[in-house]
């Protein structure tokens, strides 16, 4: 359990630091029109990072269970309030794991139409957090921001 919360704990600062790197007036930049705004690529990261560990946890969801209940809300989209969401998505994440042990983690549980791991569901919710905030290494780069390096 001490790695997970480490890899997570990691992962919640290189976040905060990419949210923290790009500038106020860019948030809501899209490359193109049909894909995310920085701020909705980071909101539903913050949306799945609560919805993946509501499974691994059995705690609910604070924003239900449709993205756009996150992704699409507007009083989100400033830097201090998407900064905010994203960090408690993370302390949802973290928190969560301080009460489940080694056994907890290895017990299956429903994971969409299969039984997977805690610890499996614990992995694709890490990969899916840092997928999404890979994505946005683009987003500063073409807004002239070198990303946070991730040692």
């Amino acid at each position: 359990v001490k790695e997970t919360e480490s890899a997570w704990k990691r992962a919640k600062k290189w976040t905060l630091d990419y949210v923290d790197a790009m500038p106020e007036d860019a948030v809501g930049f899209k490359p193109t029109p049909e894909v995310r705004s920085f701020a909705e690529q980071m909101l539903h990261l913050a949306f799945w990072n609560y919805g993946l560990a509501q499974t691994i946890t059995g705690k609910p969801n604070p924003y239900g269970k449709e993205q756009d209940n996150l992704e699409k809300k507007t009083e989100f989209k400033s830097k201090a309030a998407l900064r905010k969401v994203v960090e408690q998505s993370y302390d949802f994440v973290i928190e969560g794991l301080a009460g489940l042990d080694n056994a907890k983690l290895l017990e299956e549980v429903n994971f969409f139409n299969s039984k997977m791991t805690r610890m499996s569901i614990l992995g694709i919710a890490l990969d899916h957090q840092t997928h999404h905030r890979g994505q946005t290494t683009v987003y500063l780069r073409l807004k002239g921001v070198t990303p946070p390096p991730e040692p």
